[in-house]
């Protein structure tokens, strides 16, 4: 039997409100142990706990959710308490006194909810996003994965292929006679159709792109304002300007949200071709290294001397010894604000071409390598493949379906995964 556990689920205290979590089979008597008689289930009633010597440690509600239908699957008991930290210690010491009752460690909850069967490996995942999500666009991408939108879709997927393999055994279970028939042409149109489906969500953006936010890299010359436009695109200080070239040595990254859009902006050496200063040429070097992984470069050097598809930069707008661009994208001014809020406004525009539409489900890095091992079994499948080939690749299509969603995981990509959420949760 698993141990019980416990862990403030309500954020660290002081707080006016704790909310410390109990699941598990000892739930019930471990809480009774603090309290005396339970109250009904879902009703929250107040009640007196107590140490094991009697000793008052507060006056919390209590609510009670029978298993199996909670968050984790298992008894699980809530006490509303008062947010001191010493009011919390002394709770969660009592708890710990019981028998068979521990803390719980960071995902613990989640885990149980996934092992349980209340959520699969998908939605856990999607969880994990919602609870880091700092912008609204993250939010609702999380939350559209979080109420099942890429599990619903795969399970559907997964039924399609069932379904198939069903039609393939009918057929090879009569193959041996004389009027055995071949797959009918329904069967491989049905095999296209998923297979355009899954290739539609592969087309979609990355949730990692959504989540680790638009690389957008300022790249030219030394000199050229790149880090005073960073500078004012942060509306912070966050890059030391000067009249002297070559001040910025460094790559300097810093996320931040551009009209509720996540985007990392990185602000790099000045390129040139020869420097006797070796820091600088190491600058140099890590900055072309981030312009090949940048999504998007703002290009403040000469006009057509930047990377394929940069976005030209007319800076220093304002002054009269600055480059003029013929075909400039846009022309700010980092000192006077001239054009920044139109920068701002096409970065965002474009930036939103490289995420999710809102409230669209996006796979991870994970989910989109099972997705693209079903997509390739089943277009490796065609009229003329050998039968038996055929039920291997479907086989192979419902197996990574099934990683997918958890129901064949490793114990180590478990922990990782569950290993990111916080205690309590």
């Amino acid at each position: 039997m698993p141990d019980t556990i416990f862990a403030v689920s309500s954020g660290a205290p002081p707080a006016a409100i704790a909310v410390v979590r109990v699941s598990g089979d000892a739930a019930r008597s471990a809480v009774s142990g603090l309290c005396g008689k339970l109250p009904e289930p879902r009703k929250a009633s107040l009640r007196t706990l107590r140490s094991k010597d009697g000793e008052i440690l507060d006056t919390a509600l209590v609510l009670v959710f029978p298993h199996p239908s909670t968050a984790t699957g298992e008894d699980l008991i809530e006490l509303h308490c008062h947010g001191g930290r010493a009011v919390v210690r002394a709770v969660e010491e009592a708890l710990a006194s019981q028998d068979g009752v521990r803390a719980a460690q960071p995902g613990e909850f989640t885990r149980r909810a996934f092992a349980n069967g209340r959520m699969d490996l998908a939605e856990a995942e999607a969880l994990a996003d919602l609870l880091s999500a700092e912008t609204e666009l993250q939010r609702r991408a999380a939350q559209a994965g979080f109420g099942g939108a890429i599990s619903e879709t795969v399970r559907g997927w997964r039924t399609g292929v069932l379904q198939l393999s069903a039609e393939l055994e009918a057929v090879l279970d009569f193959s041996d006679e004389e009027d055995a028939g071949d797959l009918p042409a329904q069967f491989f149109t049905e095999l296209s159709e998923l297979g355009a489906q899954m290739g539609a969500w592969l087309d979609r953006p990355s949730a990692e792109r959504l989540r680790d936010g638009v690389r957008i890299v300022l790249a030219g010359p030394p000199n050229s304002g790149k880090s005073s436009l960073f500078n004012v695109l942060l509306e912070t200080s966050a890059a030391i300007t000067s009249a002297e070239a070559g001040t910025t040595r460094d790559v300097i990254e810093r996320p931040v949200a551009i009209g509720g859009v996540p985007i990392v902006l990185v602000d790099t050496a000045g390129l040139r071709g020869r420097t006797s200063d070796a820091i600088e040429a190491e600058g140099i070097e890590r900055a072309e290294g981030e312009l090949s992984r940048a999504d998007i470069v703002l290009w403040l050097g000469d006009e057509g001397q930047g990377p394929d598809g940069a976005i030209e930069i007319a800076a220093r707008c304002d002054a009269d010894d600055a480059a003029r661009k013929v075909h400039a994208d846009f022309a700010v001014s980092s000192v006077t604000g001239e054009g920044v809020d139109a920068l701002k406004a096409g970065l965002v525009e474009r930036a939103a071409r490289l995420l999710p539409k809102p409230g669209e489900a996006a796979l991870n890095a994970r989910q989109r390598a099972m997705v693209s091992e079903a997509s390739e079994a089943l277009a490796a499948i065609d009229p003329q493949t050998d039968w038996l080939i055929i039920g291997e690749n479907l086989r192979r299509a419902r197996l990574s379906f099934d990683r997918l969603l958890g129901r064949a995981s490793t114990e180590d990509m478990l922990d990782t995964l569950f290993g990111q959420f916080c205690i309590g949760k």
